[in-house]
């Protein structure tokens, strides 16, 4: 699977990025914070979603329950049910597309591939 260093790598970047995110979000919001934090950290969530995409596994429900909550232990000791995490997941996307905008684009070529499979989109 992934060792534990590129884990520790992937959080480092996520936890350098959260950092500078929360300073430009917190001037833009208006209100409150919510009122009790969550068990799991924005930067722990965004990491395990990352993490998911570099295993070998499918279904990330498989990957939550039989993998993670199992054997990084170490790593992740305070996860939440797999119900709750995906409640989180939806809160943390835009901070983890933005992360992936940012750090994980690669140079342009100048060479670029399209797919040109035709899409049905009625019989007539």
């Amino acid at each position: 699977m992934i060792t534990c260093s590129k884990i520790t790598e992937i959080f480092c970047l996520v936890d350098e990025f959260c950092k500078k995110y929360s300073q430009v979000i917190d001037k833009a919001l208006l209100g409150s914070k919510s009122k009790r934090p969550c068990r799991m950290s924005s930067r722990q969530i965004m990491t395990i979603m990352i993490i998911f995409q570099h295993s070998s596994m499918r279904n990330f429900k498989h990957f939550y329950l039989n993998y993670l909550q199992k054997y990084m232990t170490k790593e992740f000791p305070k996860t939440v049910s797999y119900n709750r995490f995906v409640e989180l997941m939806q809160q943390n996307l835009l901070p983890l597309t933005f992360f992936l905008k940012t750090f994980c684009l690669g140079k342009c070529t100048g060479i670029s591939f399209v797919d040109s499979t035709t899409i049905r989109v009625c019989k007539q």
